[in-house]
């Protein structure tokens, strides 16, 4: 939804409200002492096609947060994406049968602010990540679209920080998992693995979360803001797509290695990414029958799928989907993910946003 009216009113409440961080912010901060090699590129006349139409499509696509998003709407402060409580991880289980009502408004908040404040440290950890790869890119054509994603990336921190400052007024600590996969991969000086573990792995399984709220949150703020992003993120897939599938093959089985072994680790750190390890206590739960339900359920499997439902694809495009990753993939029960076909869904990610603008 395009929108025309003035909105100073929201913008000064907006820049005037504080946001009820759950740890102080003094306490989860961390520097990386990364080391990051520059390459210049003086072969300006060695741009491919498929990364040009790409940087192309990043240029037509730019897009304001504060034009593009009704930031008047409001959440419900009981449900605030409203979406259904099949998709809180103990659903279902003892626990949640024996809450009551404001008991479960109070999970929903807290579970979906946790949620969408990990969306926000790992748009961050792409900005950075991104603004590496302008650096980092062996090619011209490769360092124009990451120029493009940096702003993209800024659009998505700005996007969601204010989602959580504005509308939640509360926001979680990036989760363990999450700054153990970030800070492997800024730390790292190789330039495929900034592509590998933030274009393929943290930037796969983002989407297919955005996805869940795009699809269905039934708050169209909520939606938006995620349909939105997600437009956006399917031109950063498909940037380390291209890019990567093009030069794994020339590895060695030695060099191929390190990197499947490093799709292992990083695919069991956003397993547990999903787990919320940080939430249950802090709304009162046992932190431990909450963790064993959520890894046991069938809801929760089931939910585990969906999210790896671009991972798994990438992998196997890109050429890295040995017999080391296979059997990781087996054992997570995500191996039957290994042969789908990614390209419509991607294809489909810019469409949806555009039907949100086209909404009245």
């Amino acid at each position: 939804m395009l929108l025309t009216y003035n909105r100073d009113d929201a913008s000064d409440r907006y820049a005037t409200m504080e946001l009820n961080y759950v740890l102080p912010i003094d306490q989860t901060g961390w520097a990386i002492d990364g080391k990051t090699n520059a390459s210049f590129r003086w072969d300006y006349d060695k741009a491919g096609p498929a990364l040009l139409n790409l940087y192309q499509k990043g240029k037509q696509q730019q897009w304001d947060a504060e034009q593009r998003i009704d930031w008047l709407q409001d959440l419900d402060p009981e449900n605030p994406a409203m979406l259904v409580d099949e998709t809180i991880s103990i659903y279902g289980s003892e626990i949640w049968n024996r809450m009551n009502e404001a008991e479960r408004a109070n999970l929903r908040r807290h579970l979906q602010a946790w949620q969408i404040s990990q969306f926000l440290h790992g748009e961050q950890g792409a900005l950075i990540c991104s603004a590496k790869l302008v650096q980092q890119a062996p090619a011209i054509d490769a360092k124009y679209f990451a120029a493009t994603q940096v702003m993209d990336e800024a659009r998505h921190v700005e996007s969601y920080s204010r989602l959580l400052r504005e509308k939640f007024e509360l926001a979680y600590p990036i989760t363990a998992p999450l700054k153990a996969l970030l800070n492997d991969v800024v730390a790292d000086s190789r330039w495929d693995m900034t592509y590998l573990g933030m274009q393929v792995l943290i930037e796969g399984l983002a989407l297919a979360a955005f996805q869940l709220f795009r699809d269905q949150a039934k708050n169209p703020l909520v939606s938006a803001v995620n349909a939105y992003v997600m437009q956006d993120e399917a031109r950063h897939v498909a940037f380390g797509q291209i890019v990567l599938r093009d030069y794994y093959p020339q590895l060695g089985d030695a060099e191929r290695r390190v990197r499947e072994e490093f799709v292992v680790e990083s695919c069991y750190r956003l397993r547990d990414r999903l787990l919320s390890e940080e939430l249950w206590e802090n709304v009162g739960l046992p932190k431990a029958a909450c963790l064993d339900f959520a890894r046991q359920s069938a809801t929760a499997k089931g939910f585990q799928l969906r999210l790896f439902s671009r991972i798994v694809p990438l992998i196997r495009e890109i050429g890295l989907c040995g017999p080391t990753v296979r059997r990781a993939f087996a054992q997570m029960g995500m191996l039957s993910l290994v042969n789908v076909d990614l390209a419509p869904t991607l294809a489909d990610d810019a469409r949806v946003a555009a039907r949100f603008d086209a909404a009245p």
